[in-house]
């Protein structure tokens, strides 16, 4: 049986903001796709990191992979977005930036156009069903994949930024911390942002990225993911939180994922505190609910006990991440009036 405490968490309207759609798919679709493909002989140890266990982020990243071999056509696409997008909706999440890397698989057929047209259908199908969910999409630069295709990723973003009506309205830079620098991918960056597209990026995911974090600050991102090592506590610097502050940028914040990808050595010592303290936005994410077996709701929930955050302190924490989402004021105007509307049934 639910407790109160768990009904509140679930309860809660929540937005979600640092979503990777392939970490994101859960038990029941991972099922699906390898009843798909058995000949791959993948098993569910292999995309998912259960409670109580941990891994490298190397490690976290090979999960990844397997991942990518079961969802490799777009109509595996089409299935795992819409199952996501349902379950996010189910969790009470209200509104959803999904994130993903366009990619092509000639054995199948699919193109990075055909990849980003598949998560779209999926958004628009699920609208048509009357989820109570606003959804739009960030393309993801890999900065694994250098300069040139970073460039190629932004044309295509910028493209369809043109012609969905908003549904696609940013990109994410991620992909492992430990390869490249983000000076190759400027150029990338900068066309992006001038050309309208918002940016949310990986930044400080590793220690000793000072150099490279200073230069992507000075962009600035209009969004942070995860920022782990930016405080000088944590191998960081002052100079990159000041600038952080300065610009009022906010930063995605995934609990559980770091704890379990060991850039952080416990729930009561990450960096959400150090922030939060400090009155920052701080938002609260998943990363990958699949891969890190976790919803929005247990991360709320965690948050709540690890801080010592009353039902109030979450609410208002929740209610604040509207006025950092990519959509239009228009957009936050009504989420915030939805939220005024649930606050009695939530407070009950």
């Amino acid at each position: 049986m639910e407790n109160e405490a768990d009904a509140f968490y679930r309860e809660l309207p929540k937005v979600e903001l640092h979503a990777h759609l392939n970490g994101s798919v859960s038990v029941n679709t991972i099922e699906k796709l390898i009843s798909r493909k058995p000949h791959l002989n993948i098993e569910h140890g292999m995309t998912a990191i259960g409670k109580g266990q941990r891994r490298t982020l190397d490690e976290c990243f090979q999960v990844f992979k397997v991942i990518h071999q079961l969802v490799d056509s777009e109509e595996d696409i089409l299935m795992v977005a819409t199952d996501v997008i349902r379950e996010f909706a189910a969790d009470g999440v209200k509104y959803l930036e999904l994130r993903s890397t366009p990619r092509e698989e000639k054995r199948t057929g699919l193109t990075k156009k055909g990849y980003i047209e598949s998560v779209i259908k999926a958004i628009k199908n699920c609208k048509s069903e009357g989820l109570d969910i606003d959804v739009r999409f960030l393309v993801a630069i890999d900065r694994r994949n250098g300069t040139e295709v970073a460039m190629e990723t932004v044309k295509l973003a910028e493209e369809f930024m043109q012609s969905t009506d908003g549904l696609v309205l940013g990109l994410d830079l991620s992909g492992d911390p430990t390869v490249g620098h983000g000076k190759d991918l400027l150029p990338a960056l900068l066309r992006a942002k001038n050309c309208g597209l918002k940016l949310s990026l990986h930044l400080s995911e590793v220690p000793s990225q000072q150099e490279e974090s200073n230069l992507l600050l000075s962009l600035p991102p209009d969004r942070i993911g995860h920022g782990t090592f930016l405080h000088p506590e944590m191998g960081g610097s002052q100079s990159l939180v000041d600038q952080v502050v300065t610009n009022n940028i906010p930063l995605e914040l995934c609990l559980t994922s770091n704890v379990k990808g060991q850039t952080v050595p416990c729930y009561s010592k990450h960096h959400f505190q150090y922030w939060y303290q400090m009155g920052h936005p701080s938002i609260i994410c998943t990363d990958d609910k699949g891969v890190f077996s976790t919803n929005l709701s247990q991360e709320y929930q965690l948050t709540a006990t690890t801080f010592g955050l009353s039902h109030e302190a979450i609410w208002k924490l929740s209610q604040q991440a509207i006025d950092w989402i990519f959509a239009p004021d228009a957009v936050k105007q009504q989420l915030k009036q939805k939220w005024e509307a649930m606050k009695p049934q939530v407070f009950k």
